[in-house]
């Protein structure tokens, strides 16, 4: 059925399927563990349905609330601001044994509720206790695991200006691929494209990536035998799975300690945790590190962010993204990572992926670091590419390949 004739409960049941299919691939008597706020519980219980139909043992969702988060950064004791339940953490850290399937929901239904709060205590909400045991597992692909949308009228008015949860169904439909005869079909297909850009980008072996245009000149360096990924991905107990739904990038982890040279921002974003707005960002790196911020509207979250430890400035992720990006033919920014980074090659600071680099299996944070890979308890997407924007590959002695020319996909 067409995206046009399609109604909400249509798409939902469809993106359900797609995501427990393809985003977790749900095996037969896996749990199933779903992350979202109480706004998102219409999706939750599609995709509930769609993994039990898939054989699932057990469906667990979870919760949060964005008002009760106000009333603690309003009215909660300073010292007790982000800090997460025992038995939460223990949860999480028991995936190592269960491994579920994790969902996480996203699509910030009143991204202006905290703006009558003091920032600086609505950043301490962001539980960095229960990012530095989630991360890990996930980068890690302890389990396999999706961020999925969830459409919702707040969402809806942010991007459109009105509350039109359909118009907003159907521009994730698209982005999602939704309006194909075959969505996982297509999905599949989808992902043996980004496979072999990825395994060509390995085959060249660069040493580094170089992004050039309006307002950018920046290299960033690459780790010797790092892989490149994209589209699907495999767990720790062998089940593909696709991270992002949607995506569109190819990427890797970078060398922490080899950015050199200025970038500028080339879409808004929102910055997780804290969900401040941040448009015209500029920034300028040396030794692997971000050392200057400017921004139109922002600057001083980004600033936050990068100051909360002391691996937060270096890289921990480099993407490229082409013209062709599902998500940049609509046209819309979202206000949402999930949507928002696969509009464009891009990097971001904070945690690296360790299955980029087959030398850090059983490695702790320590030998990471050692080995070039960034450990952090955050990691903050940005775009960097779009049509002015040139993307080369450099070889040791700095000879380029060009990769993405006039936004289109030009390696060989």
């Amino acid at each position: 059925m067409p995206i046009a004739d399609s109604g909400i409960e249509d798409l939902q049941a469809r993106y359900a399927e797609l995501v427990v299919r393809v985003g977790v691939n749900v095996q037969p008597g896996q749990e199933v563990v779903i992350r979202g706020l109480v706004e998102h519980a219409p999706v939750a219980r599609a995709i509930a349905r769609q993994a039990y139909l898939a054989g699932a043992r057990r469906v667990t969702v979870e919760y949060d609330d964005l008002h009760v988060q106000h009333a603690a950064a309003e009215l909660g004791p300073e010292d007790w601001l982000g800090r997460t339940p025992e038995h939460v953490l223990a949860g999480i850290r028991g995936w190592v044994e269960s491994k579920p399937a994790v969902i996480r929901l996203t699509g910030n239904p009143e991204p202006q509720l905290f703006a009558d709060l003091d920032p600086t205590r609505v950043a301490r909400l962001d539980p960095k206790d229960q990012a530095a045991v989630r991360l890990p597992l996930l980068a890690a692909n302890v389990v396999t695991w999706t961020v999925a949308a969830a459409p919702n009228p707040g969402w809806a008015r942010v991007i459109l200006g009105e509350p039109d949860l359909p118009s907003l169904w159907r521009a994730v439909a698209a982005a999602t691929r939704l309006d194909e005869t075959d969505p996982v079909a297509a999905w599949r297909a989808h992902v043996a494209r980004l496979q072999t850009r990825a395994s060509t980008l390995e085959r060249y072996g660069f040493d580094a990536i170089r992004f050039r245009g309006t307002g950018t000149d920046l290299t960033v360096g690459l780790l010797g035998g790092c892989r490149w990924l994209g589209g699907s991905q495999t767990s720790s107990s062998g089940i593909d799975f696709v991270p992002n739904l949607p995506t569109e990038e190819v990427f890797t982890s970078p060398d922490r300690r080899r950015a050199e040279g200025t970038v500028r921002v080339s879409y808004p974003f929102v910055v997780p945790g804290s969900n401040a707005f941040v448009r015209g960002l500029q920034l300028r790196l040396a030794g692997g590190r971000v050392v200057e911020v400017t921004a139109d509207e922002g600057a001083e979250a980004i600033r936050e962010q990068l100051a909360s430890e002391p691996n937060a400035a270096h890289l921990g992720e480099v993407a490229l993204v082409d013209g062709s990006s599902r998500v940049r033919g609509t046209g819309l920014v979202f206000r949402d990572t999930l949507f928002d980074e696969n509009a464009g090659s891009h990097i971001a600071y904070g945690q690296a992926f360790p299955g980029a680099l087959d030398a850090s299996a059983g490695k702790n944070a320590h030998d990471l670091l050692a080995l070039g890979l960034n450990v952090a308890s955050l990691h903050t997407d940005m775009v960097i590419g779009g049509p002015e924007v040139n993307v080369d590959g450099l070889d040791r002695s700095g000879q380029p390949t060009p990769i993405i020319r006039d936004d289109t996909w030009v390696l060989p």
